[in-house]
């Protein structure tokens, strides 16, 4: 199916700014939508002078007049004189008798769809297409839904709607159905949908809205609940009906929360008061600091874990002064600078927010230390190409200790004077390559069997933990080079 832009590219004259402000009327129109009870249809003119359809909204609140999708097709000849009207006049036609399309009378408007800038510009028609199906005298939410919808559709036509909110989160963000206010130019409630007046019950509103002031009304729950100054809610409102901003903002007691998406009504320019998207968001904030709890718990675990491991280290590395044995010595060296890496690892997941980290810098870190402690007539030179990128806390333990095992023996072992670790990391699996210029292996070697603890660790936490595949061959340049593949997980 062909995307808004590509049929826009393909077979129209818009401009990218022109494009773009159809996309954030498609981003909104939902609303439009719910409100009428109508199917919103987003038709293009072409190059040619015909016309074919964009995009298309159905309701959520009614039955749809297009039970078959309709992107791509070209303008039924009924309604192309309706559409070239209000594409010409620059005004919302408004149709006489229904339409009848398979045994479904319609009624159609259409709507021409204005962007603000230097000047206002024309940019495509949308109909406004209802099914009168079950057409039936109309609740008083009825009546009041369509009323902002006609308010709505009428700044559409004026370059009005929708409007620019960067900080709306659509995902989140209200919808019709979950509650609606309805408010004068003073900021009263002349309706409330019953969604809403559960929601607002749910902080602690006992009375019925109407007539009441919003904004006042949000103020007092929020005094009775402890709050000092303004609350967010009640500022929002001040801000849309006396500057006709769009605002989102929530409103907390202890009892409960809800979200608020307040917009202004102005068609013709004149205000008329906003229209309130009401949500209760209770129990998603209450699992998000639930989340947020355990998420800062865990960080804090690791911090612990990192503090004990750098005391075991420090232990390790005193007890390894008093020794007077060379290879004892060594030996407890070497467990320091494992339980080092281990506490690089816990010292990153404990700065994350999630069980994530950034791989390079521990990486570069375990380098520095090998090279550090080579010896001071050598002069050893490690480096590193490519990038591991962000790997889960389960793949960066083991891999840090696979790392530091054999950079450390290439730099004491192998005797080498320049090591390089070459990283390929594609969507499936992760290559590693450590590779030195040192003495190489003995002939007949066999690492399955080797008596080397370095090497039996890099061999059992690959195959084990990483579940990869080690190899280990001559180098080119006459050294060793250890080849690590450990697959990645999908996610």
């Amino acid at each position: 199916m062909s995307t808004l832009a590509d049929l826009a590219r393909a077979r129209t004259a818009l401009t990218p700014v022109e494009v773009e402000w159809l996309y954030r009327l498609v981003a909104e129109w939902q609303l439009v939508a719910d409100l009428s009870f109508a199917d919103l249809v987003l038709w293009l003119r072409t190059d040619e002078g015909a016309w074919v359809a964009a995009a298309h909204m159905r309701p959520t609140t009614g039955p749809t007049a297009y039970p078959t999708d309709v992107v791509g097709s070209t303008l039924p000849d009924a309604l192309v004189a309706r559409v070239e009207q209000a594409w010409q006049q620059r005004r919302i036609v408004r149709g006489g008798e229904p339409e009848w399309r398979d045994r479904m009378p319609v009624r159609h408007e259409a709507v021409p769809v204005l962007l603000t800038g230097d000047g206002p510009a024309l940019a495509a028609v949308m109909t406004r297409d209802t099914n009168l199906t079950a057409a039936r005298m109309p609740s008083t939410l009825e009546l009041s839904y369509l009323t902002s919808a006609g308010e709505l559709l009428q700044m559409i036509s004026e370059g009005r709607f929708p409007f620019a909110e960067p900080d709306r989160d659509p995902e989140h963000a209200p919808r019709v159905g979950d509650g609606y206010l309805r408010l004068d130019g003073t900021g009263h409630v002349v309706y409330a949908s019953p969604n809403a007046l559960s929601a607002f019950r749910r902080l602690g509103v006992s009375a019925d809205l109407l007539g009441r002031h919003l904004g006042r009304t949000i103020g007092q729950l929020a005094a009775g609940d402890g709050a000092l100054g303004e609350p967010r809610g009640s500022a929002a409102l001040s801000a849309v009906l006396r500057f006709h901003e769009p605002r989102q903002s929530e409103v907390e007691v202890a009892s409960g929360t809800v979200l608020l998406r307040a917009l202004p009504l102005i068609p013709g320019g004149q205000p008329r008061g906003a229209l309130v998207l009401v949500r209760d968001v209770s129990e998603l904030r209450r699992r998000e600091r639930q989340i947020l709890s355990k998420d800062a718990t865990i960080r804090e675990i690791h911090h612990r874990v990192k503090n004990n491991l750098q005391t075991v280290a420090a232990l390790l590395r005193l007890q390894a002064r008093r020794l007077s044995s060379p290879d004892a010595r060594a030996a407890l060296e070497e467990s320091v600078r494992r339980v080092a890496t281990i506490a690089m690892v816990h010292e990153t997941l404990a700065l994350a927010l999630d069980e994530h980290v950034q791989f390079d810098h521990i990486a570069d870190r375990i380098l520095a230390m090998c090279a550090e402690v080579a010896a001071p007539e050598s002069s050893v030179r490690v480096s590193r190409s490519g990038e591991f990128g962000v790997l889960a806390a389960e793949v960066a333990t083991p891999l840090a200790m696979v790392l530091t095992e054999l950079v450390q023996n290439a730099v004491e072992h192998a005797r080498a004077t320049a090591v390089v670790v070459r990283v390929d990391r594609g969507a499936r699996s992760m290559t590693v390559v450590v590779e030195d210029d040192g003495v190489g292996l003995p002939p007949g070697f066999d690492p399955s069997s080797s008596p080397r603890l370095g090497l039996q660790i890099v061999r059992t936490l690959v195959q084990s933990d990483l579940r990869g595949t080690l190899a280990l061959a001559a180098a080119v340049s006459g050294g060793t080079c250890a080849s690590v593949v450990v697959p990645l997980s999908a996610g």
